[in-house]
């Protein structure tokens, strides 16, 4: 079979995989994402039959990381996150702090390094975009209160994601390749140098070029429909070949500027078709990652990190909004919402293992986790009136934390 026949068939084969999983997923109220990446492991190594082209879906892969990156910062919003601010940003940090605590406590009993310890708690810390804003809009509640902080939440922990991703390549350097602190310290300089060029690139030519472009193309749908992902792609290549950031970094900050324009709407219809299935793609190429054999045999393993991501990472929120305030069923609805992981903790333990920062076995235990908990995250929603019920019969989460609002449960 010729090259690109086989990159064809590898193609459709992968594609129609997702798809009769991802409709199975839906069928069963799961999130399409959960049929992905089951998808993925049908299709990964590790389960016999037919196995994907691995460099095929890599390459693929990063088409869907751009795209989806691409579309968070299309809707990154600075004014929503403002108005949230004085929750989202504490209860963002704590929380996230207290994930990487746990995990980076625990790495020597699962068999990581600090620094590996380090890297998966922030992965587990960090929430779907895709899987929460889903849940929000399908329970009503992405336009009120809750909604906008459990989404202003989330944007504080991408941000910290982004920064790691920053950091990764340089904490990959050996202490020889580095040549010492001072020399590393000079990497990290030279490195923050870049960033800001490219944010201030970014911010001063993209807002005025990009909105332009994007204006004198909408006369054609035809070109506007060819001219967004080639602003996508291309920023994201430029800054990836320019300034040495990540793809996600650059195409995150192209969706940024793309949503600056008063044509964003028709930007995130023209691009959701293409994100859509390079996504499906991603998320195949993460499930393929997954043993499960690995998975079987290390339940130790897998119950901590589902102990991390359904307990302790809701728990802290929960406390954290009655602590700053918050009415119980804002704080239920937030607590809920981060009790998943998805698509930024995929994107951050791919490059850590690219950079050989983690062990290759390291993802198993990360997608494992991830299909549970995004299962789980609609019947957790479904059933939201009743939590709020029996958390409400507990008087120590209560009463020290009067907010003087009253407490409206949806039935």
């Amino acid at each position: 079979m010729h090259d690109s026949e086989s990159l064809l068939f590898n193609l459709v084969v992968c594609l129609a995989t997702a798809l009769i999983f991802g409709l199975l997923a839906t069928r069963f109220r799961f999130s399409p994402i959960v049929g992905y990446l089951v998808a993925g492991i049908v299709c990964g190594p590790f389960t016999g039959g037919f196995v994907a082209n691995p460099e095929m879906a890599e390459d693929l892969a990063d088409i869907g990381v751009v795209l989806l990156m691409f579309g968070v910062g299309l809707k990154f919003n600075f004014h929503e996150l403002l108005a949230v601010r004085k929750v989202a940003i504490p209860g963002a940090v704590v929380q996230s702090l207290v994930t990487m605590v746990a995990v980076t406590a625990a790495s020597r009993f699962i068999g990581l390094g600090w620094l590996q310890g380090f890297i998966v708690g922030l992965a587990f810390s960090v929430a779907s975009t895709a899987v929460l804003a889903r849940m929000l809009t399908d329970h009503e509640q992405l336009t009120t209160k809750a909604g906008h902080l459990t989404m202003g939440w989330l944007v504080v922990e991408d941000i910290f994601t982004v920064i790691v991703l920053i950091i990764l390549p340089m904490l990959a350097l050996s202490p020889g390749e580095t040549g010492g602190i001072f020399a590393l310290v000079k990497e990290l300089g030279w490195a923050a140098v870049k960033l800001t060029v490219l944010v201030l690139a970014v911010g001063i030519l993209g807002m005025r070029l990009v909105p332009r472009l994007l204006g004198a193309l909408s006369s054609s749908a035809e070109m506007f429909n060819l001219g967004v992902p080639v602003i996508a792609l291309g920023i994201a290549w430029g800054s990836t070949e320019f300034f040495d950031v990540s793809l996600a970094l650059g195409s995150f900050l192209g969706g940024v500027v793309a949503g600056q324009s008063r044509l964003m709407e028709r930007v995130e219809t023209t691009i959701g078709p293409l994100r859509d299935m390079f996504a499906a793609l991603f998320f195949l190429s993460i499930g393929m990652l997954l043993n499960p054999v690995f998975v079987i045999t290390h339940p130790v393993g897998l119950l901590f990190a589902l102990a991390v991501v359904l307990l302790i990472k809701p728990l802290v929120a929960l406390l954290l909004m009655r602590a700053l305030r918050q009415p119980l069923h804002t704080a239920v609805v937030v607590a809920i919402g981060l009790a998943q992981i998805g698509e930024f903790s995929f994107i951050l333990i791919r490059q850590a293992s690219d950079l050989k920062l983690l062990p290759d076995d390291s993802g198993h235990l990360v997608v494992a986790a991830a299909i549970v908990s995004i299962s789980l995250n609609p019947f957790l929603f479904a059933n939201l009136p009743f939590i709020e019920r029996q958390l409400l019969k507990i008087r120590w989460l209560n009463d020290p934390f009067k907010t003087g609002q009253s407490l409206q449960i949806p039935t």
